[in-house]
């Protein structure tokens, strides 16, 4: 009686929904995959509908979706594509999140308040999922969350190069918009040759979203060039303000960098008009032509998730592409 040999060949597949294609389509070229081809419309209610065009069965599955507006309908867009996996027996579902959505809403201020971030997680599981992957995550906390490996991915190397290209030859110093990021900060000290840190004091209604009540700079800034740092630009409110508050306090001059660009209502037209000399953000949320302006630069962030991605399959180290920072 003769025997068959099976062997058994991984299978890199790569996904994407329509929230953000254009990101998608490049972290699948560098990882020379393509992508998947997917059939996704909506009905005349709303209701959305996923059917992918061959086979996945047995594959390693990554699903990118960035929760950009309408951030409810790219949530569950993705939430379906995990299921349409699952049901066609895919091997391993890897949830691809450049922008994680609801991650602000990870604590209870206030009784009576959702945890909106772990509830995202718990969705995404039952779902189908196996492992999240996610770009600088609002808190470190929201990793717990998920009952299952986050590679936690970080944009700071990318976005700290740009600075230290550009500015390196000035005088620094690294400014958090708040207390609660002084550790995001004192990273960027690191990357910039041990620049000093300074960081804004502020106070927030909790009852008005969105905006910073009072600023105060504590740090030495004066002369210096301050490289103001955040993970996201919503409104801009917070950002602009502690950019005016440092020039006031004798800076030569701000540069925003933020990974994700929301840049929601006013934003635009806050960083137009704002002293910060230029606005460095990634291409985790699509930016459109009409939210450009002349002092926004966007760095893409698709080399590092593809990098990331081929390390998840390979089943090598993440933390190794940000040397040992995790």
């Amino acid at each position: 009686m003769t025997g068959i040999l099976k062997t058994t060949e991984k299978n890199l597949m790569v996904f994407t929904g329509r929230a953000h294609p254009g990101l998608a389509e490049e972290v699948a070229d560098l990882l020379g995959t393509g992508l998947v081809p997917t059939s996704a419309y909506d009905f005349a209610n709303g209701e959305i509908y996923v059917r992918y065009e061959e086979s996945v069965r047995g594959s390693d599955a990554f699903v990118i979706q960035s929760h950009t507006a309408p951030l409810n309908e790219a949530i569950m867009e993705q939430l379906i594509m995990v299921d349409a996996l699952k049901r066609a027996s895919a091997k391993r579902i890897t949830v691809v999140l450049p922008f994680y959505g609801y991650a602000r809403q990870d604590k209870k201020h206030r009784g009576r308040e959702p945890i909106s971030a772990r509830l995202m997680a718990d969705l995404f599981k039952t779902a189908g999922a196996n492992r999240l992957m996610a770009v600088d995550l609002h808190t470190a906390q929201i990793q717990g969350f998920f009952d299952g490996p986050v590679d936690h991915l970080m944009a700071l190397p990318i976005l700290s190069e740009y600075v230290r290209e550009k500015y390196g030859h000035e005088q620094l110093a690294v400014v958090s918009p708040d207390a609660g990021r002084i550790k995001v900060a004192e990273q960027w000290s690191e990357r910039l040759g041990g620049a000093p840190l300074a960081f804004i004091h502020k106070t927030r209604d909790i009852n008005r979203p969105n905006e910073t009540v009072a600023n105060r700079v504590v740090g030495e800034v004066e002369g210096r060039i301050c490289v103001l740092v955040d993970d996201m630009i919503d409104t801009a409110g917070t950002i602009t303000k502690a950019a005016d508050a440092l020039m006031a306090d004798g800076a030569a001059g701000v540069v925003i960098a933020a990974t994700h660009a929301i840049l929601s209502g006013p934003a635009i037209q806050r960083l137009k008009e704002c002293t910060a000399r230029e606005v460095i953000v990634t291409n985790t949320l699509p930016i459109d032509e009409a939210h450009d302006f002349d002092k926004l630069t966007t760095l893409s962030i698709a080399p590092l998730i593809s990098r990331a991605i081929q390390e998840v399959f390979e089943d090598g180290s993440v933390t190794s592409l940000f040397d040992g920072h995790a």
